[in-house]
This record gives structure tokens, sequence and C-alpha cells, in this order.
């Protein structure tokens, strides 16, 4: 059974068409939206601000995601989040792919549509523009993603979703 936990007077909400695997662990204000999935060995700390999932984006295994006081972290719709990525106080606007062990820091924006690469580090208070490949420490804009790649990044997302449905009923 996945570890849910209060914190202060703030309580996990997860929607009924949620997934939640029994190793990942919510702590606090976290919010996740229908058909949202939080992976295998994820762990999600809102102890000092909120953390919000939207609908239908996945955090894949070992996934950390934590806030700072007055700067939570918002993951949009349709958003795939790599394994062993974090993300701290951050926005990842709708559509977007963050890339295995890509780090997105303090008040970054990752515009929508966009995907950071594998092992990245978004620095604080970087604004990523939509529809941006995203790499390198410190991550910088590559060039615009193509209409194909974008697609893509919906499929990864469509395909996580799919596979939560076949793991609610492990």
């Amino acid at each position: 059974m996945s570890l849910i936990l209060p914190f202060g007077d703030r309580t996990p909400s997860v929607a009924p068409t949620a997934w939640v695997a029994p190793t990942a662990t919510l702590i606090g204000g976290v919010t996740l939206h229908d058909s949202a999935s939080v992976f295998y060995g994820a762990v999600l700390r809102a102890d000092t601000d909120d953390i919000t999932i939207g609908p239908g984006s996945n955090l894949q295994d070992n996934v950390v995601v934590h806030c700072d006081a007055g700067i939570p972290t918002v993951v949009g719709a349709g958003v795939s989040v790599g394994h062993a990525a974090v993300l701290h106080g951050c926005t990842i606007e709708d559509d977007c792919l963050i890339g295995m062990s890509a780090t997105v820091l303090n008040g970054a924006v990752v515009g929508k549509g966009s995907l950071v690469a594998a092992g990245a580090v978004v620095l604080e208070g970087t604004v990523i523009p939509p529809r941006s490949l995203v790499a390198g420490v410190p991550a910088k804009v590559r060039r615009e993603l193509t209409a194909e790649e974008i697609e893509g990044v919906r499929e990864n997302a469509r395909h996580y979703l799919a596979l939560s449905v076949q793991h609610r009923e492990l």
C-alpha cells in the first residue's frame, strides 16, 4: 500500500482515477488530478508548499518532487517525468517530457510542449519557451521541437496512462 501521509494541516488528495504505486510516497499538500500516475519509489513531499500533478501526467520510478515555502511545484496535464528526475519548486506546463535524471530547480518554468533531455539541469528562475528541446548542464534551448516530436511526447504520456491501468490491476 502506498505511503500517503498528512503533514501538519496538509493532506494528500488523490483523484479516484489517479494511481499511486504501492512503494510511492505522498506527503502533505499533494494533489493528484484525474488519471495522474506516480510509479514505484517516487516521493512527492509537499511539506512547505503545494505540489499539483495535472490530469494524465505520470511521474516514473524514483522521481523526487519537492517545493520551498512560497514556491510550489506545478505539473500540468499530459506530462511525463522520467525515471529519477527531480522537480523542485518549478512549473512544468502541459504536454512536456522531462527526461530521466533531469533536474528542474526553483522558479523555473518549462513551456508547453517542451522536452528536457535526460540529465539536463534547468537552473533556478530559467524560463523555457514552449516547444523547446532543452539539454545540457546548465540546460540550454537547443531548438524548437517539430510537430512530430511533440506528438511523440504526447504518445509517451498516453503509453504511461495505459501502463498505470495495468499496474493498478496487480
